[in-house]
């Protein structure tokens, strides 16, 4: 079925030259390019897999923001233009999601891809239609390869009550990281077809140190979903604070698909000492089904890391982590994580033995501050994993980025 937007189309046409030429439409309006040189390598270790996915490539992100043009209601325009090319590929080596496969084995030398927002503002709400990328507890956008990914959809934001932020919408096709086309919806090991997802909720600002948070979504004939959140930031004096970050949904199926049931809880505590942040975490998943989430999207979970999601049937994870900050040293812009999440009690079809993997993630980022690189940005990340019941992965990302403002 082929998308249509009423509201998109009318405000594009509807806005007019005149409109376009008021001073807060114009001056409020800004654009960057931001390059990002990506190298990534995921060497197979399990026994009989292929050998490994190695590719190098350019990407050349063009966003342009207009302002509202002037009146109660303000109307405005943002695009993105993408483009990938590719460095370096070798034979049988493709498949590490940078660029679109050639049907080969391979994959193309070079893609590109056009997101058009429309957009409308009244007080502190705004409305957009057509390309969204944006993140919330019940649906994010990901931009872990070279491109982001995008939704087709209309997304409507709520800031009129103080300390209240309601958001809500509706997607019906989503385009991948390597992808220049939009496809319908699936559910990720779940399976099916959709092309709608409505969803909405809010955030509520108890006290400026505790947040709730309460989402619902309803990825149609698939899957419904609620999404409760706790966020609390106790603040201990002498740059010392202790976050805790409580999350727990419920998932069933909608229509007639099959019979659903997950139930995944998550904690986070991290407790922080100037450049210092020392953080625990335990995710648990019930019911018959994994944590089910739009396929290619980002879960909202807590130990969602680079390669694994931990949110397999009744999996019981949990995660240490540790963060520097150089900045408390006199270094601003230098970096480092590490982590490692263990999981097991997973019940794994057509096995009696539970399923264990575990996996560990180093990220060291440096962004030069000030000079002529300013913004010139580097990030090394690796990652192992390793599973009796899934792939055993050693990967590497190098990430060279810079972003110039335009206007």
């Amino acid at each position: 079925m082929k998308p249509h937007y009423p509201l998109a189309s009318a405000l594009l046409l509807g806005s007019g030259l005149p409109t376009l030429a008021h001073a807060d439409f114009i001056a409020d309006s800004k654009a960057s390019v931001e390059m990002r040189n990506f190298y990534f390598n995921r060497d197979f270790r399990q026994s009989g897999a292929r050998d490994k996915a190695e590719e190098w490539a350019q990407g050349f992100l063009l966003r342009m923001e207009s302002g509202y043009t002037e009146g109660t209601v303000g109307f405005g325009i943002d695009a993105l233009g993408m483009l990938g090319v590719k460095l370096d590929s070798g034979d049988g080596t493709a498949g590490s999601g940078l660029l679109p496969a050639d049907g080969s084995g391979g994959s193309q030398d070079e893609y590109s891809k056009l997101g058009l927002t429309a957009k409308v503002k009244v007080s502190n709400s705004t409305l957009k239609a057509g390309a969204l990328h944006f993140r919330s507890p019940i649906v994010s956008a990901n931009d872990s390869r070279l491109l982001p990914q995008t939704f087709q959809g209309a997304l409507l934001n709520v800031q009129e009550i103080d300390n209240l932020t309601l958001q809500g919408g509706k997607i019906n096709r989503i385009k991948a990281n390597s992808s220049t086309d939009y496809t319908e919806m699936s559910g990720n090991r779940i399976g099916g077809n959709s092309d709608s997802f409505v969803f909405g909720g809010g955030e509520y600002k108890i006290t400026p140190q505790l947040t709730a948070g309460l989402h619902y979504g309803t990825l149609e004939d698939i899957y419904q979903q609620y999404y409760g959140t706790l966020v609390h930031v106790l603040p201990l004096g002498d740059g010392q604070s202790f976050k805790t970050d409580l999350r727990y949904s419920q998932s069933r199926e909608d229509g007639n698909f099959r019979d659903l049931d997950n139930k995944a809880f998550g904690a986070m505590f991290t407790y922080s000492l100037g450049g210092h942040a020392v953080g625990a975490g335990y995710q648990r998943m019930s019911g018959d089904d994994p944590f089910p989430y739009i396929a290619s999207s980002d879960p909202f979970l807590v130990n969602f890391v680079q390669i694994n999601d931990f949110a397999n049937v009744e999996e019981r994870s949990w995660q240490v982590r540790y963060d520097y900050n150089f900045a408390s040293i006199g270094i601003p812009g230098l970096t480092f994580m590490t982590r490692y999440i263990s999981g097991d009690n997973v019940e794994v079809a057509g096995r009696s033995s539970e399923g264990k993997e575990w996996e560990r993630n180093t990220d060291i980022a440096y962004v030069v501050q000030n000079g002529p690189l300013k913004n010139l940005g580097l990030k090394w990340r690796n990652a192992t994993v390793r599973s009796n019941f899934g792939n055993d992965l050693d990967e590497n990302r190098l990430i060279l980025s810079y972003t110039l403002a335009l206007w």
